[in-house]
């Protein structure tokens, strides 16, 4: 395991449980982003358990790591893993869909109600003496927008209906781009669920923040280049839409000074929507289950086998 940093892996029932299978390796310090100090964490290793996204598996890592024959990401998203070098090199990929489905949907509807309530900003004002009385967005017969129907979007239509909002979806394999610009007019809330893909990259730029409403709220739990970032700067500093919240960065941790923190209008968390201790406990056995699996001839969860 080549990126257990911050550290979730080390010394749990999983990592035990994985410790059975052979020789264990677990790096805890940062370095695995760099594709030199990558390759020399994983090489002669048969099997690698990803566990942060900032472990980018290129065709050039997986040209040099030629032991290599499975990738075990901890997670849904697959976009740190060059897929199509994998498939070529003969490598399986395999992920933990929908582990985490519930913890994320439940923070996607905490970052709803932040911002349209504006929790933080008048906690801060009020902190400082203040008694602000402005007015507030109800959810009650609004209509939120989803993108991605997976799992965890499908949970959130669940959760924005049983607050009594209209809901609309849109999915990445049969969405029109006039229906995605439909929804993306008439919602007051737009929530982002899609993985990222070459086609889903800038899913959001400055054409699309103009068909929003300026009172719109923008949430993203998915990926941060979902979103084109000066747009999203220019849509939250221009008063183009609303109010942003937001679980996933461009960079990551976000470095001091980003733009997006001094925005009053924007709820941040650092990309911890799924982190529960159920969530943690599940998806790691479950990503060291596909290792046990593919190590005895019947892979499980997987995203790209090698090509034939």
């Amino acid at each position: 395991m080549p990126d257990d940093f911050p550290s979730v892996f080390e010394g749990t029932p999983a990592h035990e449980r994985l410790k059975k299978l052979g020789e264990t390796r677990v790096y805890t310090a940062r370095g695995a982003d760099d594709d030199a100090e990558l390759i020399r964490r994983i090489d002669g290793a048969r099997a690698v358990l990803n566990i942060r996204a900032h472990a980018r598996f290129t065709d050039a890592v997986l040209a040099a790591c030629r032991s290599v024959k499975l990738v075990s990401i901890w997670g849904t998203g697959t976009d740190n893993v060059d897929l199509e070098a994998a498939g070529r090199r003969g490598v399986t990929v395999c992920n933990t869909p929908g582990v985490n489905a519930f913890a994320v949907a439940e923070h996607t509807l905490a970052l709803i109600l932040a911002a349209a309530r504006k929790i933080t900003r008048i906690d801060r004002e009020m902190r400082t003496g203040a008694w602000p009385r402005e007015l507030l967005t109800q959810l009650l017969g609004s209509t939120l927008g989803i993108f991605g129907t997976g799992r965890i979007g499908s949970r959130v239509a669940e959760l924005g209906r049983a607050f009594g909002m209209e809901v609309r979806t849109w999915s990445a394999r049969s969405g029109a781009a006039a229906v995605k610009d439909e929804i993306l007019r008439a919602a007051d809330v737009v929530s982002l669920h899609l993985r990222l893909a070459p086609d889903t990259r800038a899913f959001l730029t400055r054409r699309e923040f103009g068909l929003m409403k300026r009172t719109a709220i923008l949430v993203n739990t998915g990926r941060g280049a979902l979103v084109e970032r000066a747009a999203l700067l220019d849509a939250l500093s221009a008063g183009k839409i609303a109010a942003a919240g937001l679980d996933v960065f461009h960079d990551e941790p976000l470095k001091p000074g980003d733009p997006l923190l001094a925005l009053p209008n924007v709820v941040l968390s650092p990309h911890h929507a799924g982190q529960t201790p159920e969530v943690i406990r599940d998806g790691l056995l479950r990503a060291v289950e596909n290792i046990e699996n593919f190590l005895a001839g019947r892979p499980t969860d997987v995203v790209v086998a090698p090509l034939a």
